[in-house]
């Protein structure tokens, strides 16, 4: 079941909302005009696809309002409207969505994160690994590379035509090769109206992991988001990774909060953590 993102609008207000059955969400990702109807119309979206969690997008405006709605603000993006800050809140609809019993576990691995040393530096991998940007030929490769990796994903990315589309709608992928194959995969899903970016779709064949594959890519895509003038970046990673989480420390993003039982990824349902970094 792929997500449907639509614009409501009705009077006095709109909303750009996100309905994800498959992840049982439904996510609030921009809006204008009198925000109680803007959040009456979202829990009336919730209620219509029985999700499990409604997530608002926030601007800082609108902290309080949410605070009194029983929302729970779980983390911030800064600058993500175009300079401003963006905060995430969310409602919960069944007791098992909200509570997580790895979250002690996710607290000790960002205390290790946090522990390490800043390194913007990472060794050339060996010879034989070429980096480029992907084309919409890679589609194949790349589904094929994200099937191996991810045994269940918040988006339909094991799907060459789902990425075709991706491609088409502005998403940037750089990748790794080995020997003609592609090994190494990330990509940059840009929002030309805020001018934000979020850096997703991290994988990598274990095989070749040693290498610190991953930075290079991101930097890359650091490199072309800056050449077009989107400064604040930001990425969603798994709490349980340990190496996702060093990745994006090292390479200077800031922890900013934790999204409970946020989507289906890799194995299950699982809590992910935001970082960001102004690149400007």
């Amino acid at each position: 079941m792929e997500s449907q993102q639509k614009v409501i609008k009705k009077r006095g207000f709109s909303l750009d909302i996100t309905l994800d059955p498959y992840n049982r969400r439904v996510r609030v990702d921009d809006y204008l005009g009198d925000f109680e109807k803007c959040m009456a119309e979202a829990q009336k979206a919730a209620v219509g696809i029985t999700a499990e969690k409604l997530i608002f997008k926030a601007r800082k405006e609108n902290f309080s309002e949410l605070i009194t709605r029983g929302y729970l603000c779980e983390g911030m993006l800064d600058q993500y409207f175009s300079g401003s800050d963006c905060f995430f809140f969310a409602k919960y609809f069944k007791n098992e969505r909200r509570n997580s019993d790895k979250w002690v576990e996710e607290d000790q691995i960002l205390d290790s994160v946090l522990s390490l040393q800043h390194n913007n530096k990472s060794p050339q991998p060996p010879a034989g690994y070429l980096a480029r940007r992907a084309k919409e030929e890679d589609s194949g490769q790349l589904a094929a590379l994200y099937r191996n990796v991810f045994e269940v994903y918040p988006v339909p990315i094991q799907d060459p035509d789902y990425i075709k589309k991706c491609m088409r709608s502005g998403t940037v992928f750089f990748i790794y090769e080995f020997q003609g194959d592609i090994i190494s995969s990330a990509s940059a899903e840009v929002n030309g109206k805020y001018h934000n970016a979020e850096i997703t779709d991290c994988a990598t064949l274990p095989e070749h992991r040693q290498f610190g594959l991953m930075k290079h890519l991101i930097r890359k895509l650091e490199d072309y988001l800056a050449g077009n003038e989107v400064f604040c970046v930001y990425s969603i990673a798994r709490a349980l990774s340990f190496g996702m989480n060093a990745a994006f420390y090292q390479l200077g993003y800031g922890y900013r909060g934790r999204l409970a039982n946020n989507c289906f990824i890799f194995d299950k349902m699982e809590d992910m953590n935001l970082w960001v970094k102004n690149i400007s």
